[in-house]
């Protein structure tokens, strides 16, 4: 199985520079919005079997002109929700690199439990969970080859994409999700493969029209 994991457009929160996390309301602006409807356009070549999105409003709004090109009801997942920024909720970004925490966040994140909230070591377990549990499912479903969608949040799609690269949460930083970017994941019986990070323009389906590496086809990266 094949998801695209979309960060939602960007939002009010994001251009106001606002730690927006779980707060109610936060929408998308109009570039968001334009964004979203650009999704059709980028993912219309690929066949996907299932919209499945974060609770929030700016995620809902990014699918909902996909869906209804699709006439499919996403699959709303709570383990897809942003992080729990606890008291962090809807401060400054300004103001929060101030804080001894936002160190250890951005060097040690495994280690990062915010105040009132959650930690991101819990963030990755659920996200993970939640990308597995729908992978096996849709597998059963429509078969090995199909396709589905994600839309969640930045720091959820890092925490996913570093379990993919099976690379430690403290290098999550390391991974770029801006926002209506689309990294791809496929993941088969032995171990998941990184198609694509942070796509943002067309030709999305470039890397997704080959089977899978399986067994010992690849040897140093290359599979003549």
């Amino acid at each position: 199985m094949t998801v695209l994991l979309v960060r939602h457009g960007r939002s009010t929160s994001n251009t106001a520079g606002v730690l927006a996390g779980r707060s109610d309301g936060v929408d998308l602006d109009d570039k968001g919005l334009a964004q979203a409807a650009e999704l059709i356009e980028r993912v219309a070549d690929l066949p996907l079997r299932e919209l499945v999105c974060s609770p929030l409003l700016r995620c809902r709004r990014t699918v909902e002109p996909l869906a209804a090109a699709l006439q499919l009801a996403p699959v709303i997942d709570d383990r897809l929700a942003e992080v729990d920024y606890g008291d962090w909720t809807g401060r400054k970004i300004a103001e929060l690199t101030a804080e001894p925490l936002w160190k250890v966040v951005q060097a040690h994140p495994s280690a990062a439990v915010f105040p009132g909230g959650e930690g991101l070591a819990q963030v990755q377990a659920r996200a993970v969970a939640a990308v597995r549990d729908h992978d096996r499912r849709l597998a059963e479903r429509h078969g090995g080859d199909a396709l589905w969608l994600a839309c969640t949040h930045g720091d959820v799609i890092k925490a996913v994409v570093a379990d993919a690269l099976g690379t430690h949460l403290d290098s999550f930083q390391r991974v770029t999700a801006d926002p209506a970017s689309i990294s791809v994941i496929r993941y088969t019986e032995l171990r998941p493969f990184v198609v694509h990070v942070n796509h943002t323009g067309a030709g999305l389906a470039a890397g997704l029209t080959a089977p899978p590496p399986t067994g010992d086809a690849v040897v140093g990266g290359s599979t003549d």
